[in-house]
Formats: structure tokens, C-alpha cells, sequence
């Protein structure tokens, strides 16, 4: 068994609590990603797990065995790093099977798990190479590698796709989740890239100063966002927030969104609309185009409303100009509703 879990942990360093009662379980086989802005406690949680760091507080079990305290070696656990922590003196074939010497793992034994993680991974002709000698998205592949060849059910990879350009991050992305499917490894996975967390994970963690925001799959995360935090940082172009104590015309915002009429005006509501809900029509809100974004299938179009910006996202190519007025409109159903705390509610 190789399932994980974390109850109530707790980081911190003299006053200052890096994680702050963290809970989450991550299923056998399965990948949870842990997506946050830097400095929310994604990278410590992580450290944590695979006991580069003490814990302060809580507790960490893997299989149903409590591991908070255990030795990192004992643990079953790889580890990829953002820096690759490649040996620089040692070649593919050596950097690959160095932990496994370490470990007095039998030379015939070596050998074998060489020539199928090579395999796995596209290393066979690359195995007399230095590090120095290999491209990003190479050396990114001798760091799985090194994992893989361990047979520990259990990885963990703290933004190991960073340094990469887009073409060959889109790429490592596919090839990491393939893997870990045909492998069956239970996975944790840091990023700050929502688009990684949303591409490949089962569960994604969203997290914030130190807590987790919302936790579910990525289909949860973007359709029923729990806070205005977690509806603005999925998304691109992310949810519009619409501050309702800003807007001027509530009774035309009120027909944009087909309510009539809005909550109480005294309460602080924010409105949350995706930008491909609205759409260019005949009635409703008024907006000054700002700017457009032709992408080819569609456009984002960026809008100015009462001081406020909002994007709408549609397909193909908008007849509009910057500094056209248009109007707006959505549907009630695609409206979500935040209190002045942030937290969904209905309304």
C-alpha cells in the first residue's frame, strides 16, 4: 500500500507558520498536484513528506504507517528536484544507478533496471554523456529516471518542469503522467503552473498562506470554485470579479446577468464570471474595449467597466476595435457568488 495522508500539519519556523494545519489524502496510483503562488507552503509540505524537513506539529502516513518521525531513507519515497541535483563528474549511466550502488544493489540486478528505464524514459543512446553535455529536457529525463529506477511506489516532484521552455515542458508533462499511470506510483507534484496542475492531475490542492484553498479535481476546481482566491487563480484568462459596491448601473448589471433584482446592496458581494460565460449582445452592460488578443480560434477581448477590467474570452475573431462601447451579457447559471469574505455563496 502506498496511499498518503497528512493530518493537521503544522510548519514553523521560531513565529512564523509556514503550513498551517494541512489535511489531504492522495489515493494509491494516483496524482495529486499541490498548485500555489510562492511562498504558500507547497514546496514545504513536500519536504516534509519526504523528510527533508522536521515537522512541528501533525502527523504523515504512507500505507497506514506513521512515517512522520522516520529516517527519509526509510521512508519509500523518490524525490525529482527543480535543479535536476545531477552529478556533474558522474555520466547518464552513473548518475542513474548511483543510488541504487549506494544501496548495495547487485551489479546483474543494476544492469537490468538500467537497460528498462533507458528505455522508458529515451536515454539509450545517451548513457556515456556528462550532464554538461545534455540538453534541459535531457537532463530532466536522467532526474526521472533516477527515480523510476529506485521502484519506490512512491514520487514526489517539486516543480521538476521549471526550467524548461514552454515546448519541451508540454512535452516532460506528457511523458511524466504517462509514466506515472503505467507505473501505478502514487504521485505528489509541486507547480505554480495551473495549467500543469489542471493537465495532469487527479486532485489538485490549492493553496494559500500556508492552508489549503480547495482541494478536489480539476473539473471541480474551475466549474464550483469554493473562494474568490481559488475562482481567480484558476483560469486563464482567470474568473472576472465583479465588485458590486463599484458598479454604478446595478439595475443594467442586474439585466446583464439576467437577475432582477440584486442581494441587498448592503452587503459587499463580489460577482465571479468566467470569460468565455460572457457574451457580446443586443442588451445588458455596458463596457469600453480596452484592448484584443487575437489568438487564432478565439480572441480575448479586455474590458473596462466602472473602473473595474474584465476579459471575455470568444471564438474566432471579435468585430470590435479598442475603445469601441459594446454591451455584455451572461447567464444567471454562470454566475457565482462571493461574500465579503470571499467564500461562495448562494444567493
Amino acid at each position: 500500500m502506498s496511499s498518503i495522508e497528512t493530518h493537521d500539519l503544522i510548519k514553523e519556523w521560531g513565529k512564523v507558520r509556514a503550513v498551517d494545519g494541512v489535511s489531504f489524502q492522495v489515493a494509491r496510483g494516483t496524482l495529486t498536484v499541490l498548485l500555489g503562488p510562492s511562498g504558500c507552503g507547497k514546496s514545504t509540505i513536500l519536504r516534509m513528506i519526504a523528510g527533508l524537513e522536521d515537522v512541528t506539529r501533525g502527523r504523515i502516513t504512507i500505507g497506514g504507517k506513521d512515517i512522520t518521525r522516520m529516517d527519509a531513507a526509510k521512508r519509500g519515497v523518490s524525490m525529482v528536484f527543480q535543479s535536476y541535483a545531477l552529478f556533474p563528474h558522474l555520466n547518464v549511466r552513473e548518475n542513474i544507478l548511483f543510488g541504487l550502488k549506494v544501496r548495495g544493489v547487485s551489479a546483474t540486478e543494476r544492469r537490468k533496471r538500467l537497460d528498462e528505464v533507458a528505455k522508458m524514459v529515451g536515454l539509450e543512446g545517451l548513457l556515456q554523456r556528462k550532464p554538461a553535455n545534455l540538453s534541459g529536457g535531457q537532463r530532466q529525463r536522467v532526474a526521472l529516471a533516477r527515480s523510476i529506477v529506485s521502484q519506490q511506489p512512491v514520487c514526489l516532484m517539486d516543480e521538476p518542469l521549471s526550467n524548461l521552455d514552454a515546448k519541451l515542458r508540454n512535452e516532460m508533462r506528457d511523458e511524466i503522467r504517462s509514466l506515472q499511470q503505467k507505473l501505478g506510483l502514487t504521485m505528489i507534484y509541486v507547480t505554480h503552473d495551473q495549467i500543469e496542475a489542471m493537465t495532469m492531475a487527479d486532485q489538485v490542492g490549492l493553496l494559500q498562506n500556508g492552508r489549503i484553498e480547495q482541494i478536489g479535481t480539476p473539473y471541480e476546481l474551475y466549474e464550483n470554485p469554493v473562494t474568490a482566491f481559488a475562482a481567480h487563480f484558476i483560469g486563464s484568462p482567470p474568473m472576472n470579479l465583479i465588485h458590486l459596491g463599484q458598479v454604478a448601473d446595478r439595475a443594467a448589471l442586474a439585466a446583464a446577468g439576467g437577475r432582477t433584482p440584486l442581494p441587498e446592496a448592503s452587503r459587499n458581494w463580489t460577482i465571479g464570471i468566467r470569460p468565455e460565460a460572457i457574451k457580446i449582445s443586443e442588451q445588458g452592460m455596458s463596457a469600453r474595449v480596452d484592448a484584443i488578443d487575437f489568438l487564432g480560434s478565439e480572441t480575448i477581448i479586455r474590458l473596462a467597466l466602472d473602473g473595474q477590467t474584465l476579459f471575455a474570452k470568444i471564438n474566432g475573431r471579435a468585430k470590435v476595435a479598442p475603445g469601441d462601447a459594446i454591451t455584455v451579457s451572461w447567464s444567471p447559471e454562470a454566475t457565482h457568488w462571493f461574500n465579503e469574505k470571499g467564500v461562495r455563496e448562494d444567493c
